[in-house]
C-alpha cells in the first residue's frame, strides 16, 4: 500500500499497520464458509430450516400461546440466518412443546404477602441437524419475568410472554446455530 509522504507522516506506526492488516483480515474472513456477522456457525451445505408449531402441553397460558411462540421463533430465525424456511424436512428441524407456564409469588413483605409475582415459561425443544447428527439435541429451555403482585396478570401477560419468549428463542438459537 503506497501512501504519499505527507499522509505517512500523519499516520502513526499502529495506524499504518491497521491500514494494512484490516483489509487482509477481511479477506481472510471471506474464505471461511461457516462464519457470519450474525454470530451463526451454519455450514454452507445447510440451506433450509423447518420449525413446527410448538404444542402447549403446560395446561395453562393464553389460548394463542403456542402460535405466538412458534411465529416469534420463525421470525427470529428468518431475520438472523440465510436459511429458507420450509414446512417440513428442513436441513435443520425444530419441534417441541411448551411444558410449563407457571406463576409463583416472590419477595414476601412484612404483611406476609408477596410483592412480586414470577411468570416462568419452559419449552422442550427437539433439534435435528440432518447434515451433522452430532449437533442434534433434545433440551428444555426456560426463562421468567417478574411483575408487581398487585397487578393483574391479564394486564401484563402479553408483554411478559414477549420478553420470556424472546429470551428462550435466543437460548435456542445460540444452542442450535451459534454453538454457544
Amino acid at each position: 500500500m503506497l501512501l504519499n509522504k505527507s499522509v505517512r507522516r500523519l499516520l502513526t506506526l499502529p495506524a499504518r499497520l491497521m491500514l494494512f492488516l484490516l483489509p487482509a483480515a477481511l479477506m481472510g474472513l471471506s474464505g471461511c464458509g461457516t462464519y457470519s456477522f450474525s454470530g451463526t456457525t451454519i455450514s454452507p451445505d445447510i440451506k433450509t430450516l423447518s420449525i413446527q408449531t410448538f404444542i402447549n402441553n403446560s395446561g395453562s397460558g393464553p389460548a394463542g400461546l403456542q402460535q405466538t411462540f412458534s411465529e416469534k421463533m420463525r421470525d427470529y430465525f428468518q431475520r438472523n440466518t440465510r436459511l429458507a424456511q420450509v414446512r417440513q424436512a428442513g436441513d435443520l428441524q425444530f419441534d417441541g412443546s411448551i411444558v410449563g407456564y407457571d406463576l409463583a409469588p416472590l419477595s414476601p413483605t412484612s404483611a406476609d404477602q408477596a410483592s412480586q409475582t414470577r411468570l416462568t415459561m419452559r419449552v422442550k425443544v427437539n433439534f435435528i441437524n440432518t447434515k451433522d447428527a452430532e449437533q442434534n439435541f433434545e433440551q428444555e429451555f426456560s426463562f421468567f419475568a417478574d411483575f408487581p403482585a398487585g397487578q393483574s396478570l391479564t394486564v401484563v401477560e402479553t408483554g411478559l410472554i414477549d420478553r420470556i419468549s424472546d429470551q428462550i428463542i435466543l437460548l435456542i438459537f445460540n444452542k442450535s446455530v451459534a454453538n454457544w
